[in-house]
């Protein structure tokens, strides 16, 4: 069993530490792009194109479910993906954990990146979810960008910033990019004492394993992580070695680049 992530940089890194602790057996295709990142600026057509390729190349490697751990992909792409790849590969998307959020607290901010915050897509969930929680959505500008340089003086000056437009009575804080969980103790320091945060990673993780065991047909894999970046093989980048996952992840892409030869496509 192949599970593919889609995401322009570092996005994919939490949920796929999520699918490798809840099915450690499962192979990875971890699909970045940093020749086009950061999606989020870039225009509708020109990210749908983008993504549909990749899940294109995700076919192709053997992936039986797809997944697009990214909340601009999910937004601008997902069911042209779904299209694309058909009924028989599922894909599966990331949705702002608003609703959760909503239901414990009577005051909540959507962190997300700027284009995220300004979407229709992003005031429906709010719609649609917030039920009588006052939801207010903070554009954290740059801040995905400076996590996928591993930049850390640029994410605490944005995440402070954030923080200073943050309402002062929140009660929740949603994690509407999945960067951002990847400096939650950068966050928690800059917010009040109490705050909560939520995020959907372990959520998107524990769907993937749902619809690969939907599948019916054998569910095993070896453990194996494979990285291809825009398109082409290549190795997760150094600044993912700052966080836990690119860690974990970035040592099992080792260990199948040294058995790739047993690897599917190779």
């Amino acid at each position: 069993m192949i599970v593919a992530l889609i995401d322009s940089g570092f996005g994919l890194l939490p949920t796929a530490a999520w699918l490798r602790k809840l099915r450690p057996d499962v192979d990875l295709l971890l699909q970045l792009d940093p020749e086009g990142a950061p999606w989020g600026p870039k225009p509708q057509d020109w990210v749908v194109e983008r993504v549909v390729s990749a899940g294109r190349t995700a076919r192709d490697l053997g992936a039986e479910v797809v997944v697009l751990p990214c909340n601009t992909a999910s937004v601008t792409a997902l069911e042209h993906v779904r299209a694309e790849l058909g009924a028989e590969v599922p894909v599966v998307g990331t949705v702002p954990a608003i609703k959760p959020a909503a239901a414990v607290c009577r005051s909540v901010a959507v962190w997300a990146t700027a284009a995220t915050t300004a979407s229709s897509y992003q005031a429906d969930l709010i719609a649609r979810f917030g039920g009588d929680a006052k939801v207010t959505g903070v554009a954290c500008h740059g801040l995905a960008e400076a996590v996928d340089l591993g930049d850390m003086a640029a994410v605490r000056a944005s995440v402070a910033d954030a923080a200073a437009r943050t309402p002062a009575d929140v009660e929740g804080v949603v994690l509407g990019c999945t960067h951002y969980p990847l400096i939650v103790d950068t966050i928690v320091a800059a917010l009040p004492d109490g705050v909560r945060l939520f995020d959907s990673a372990q959520a998107v993780a524990a769907q993937t394993v749902r619809r690969m065991e939907a599948l019916g047909g054998p569910a095993t894999g070896d453990g194996t992580v494979r990285v291809y970046l825009s398109g082409r093989p290549g190795e997760l980048p150094p600044g993912a070695s700052a966080y836990e996952p690119g860690r974990i992840l970035g040592a099992a892409g080792g260990a199948a680049r040294r058995g790739d030869a047993d690897l599917p496509g190779r």
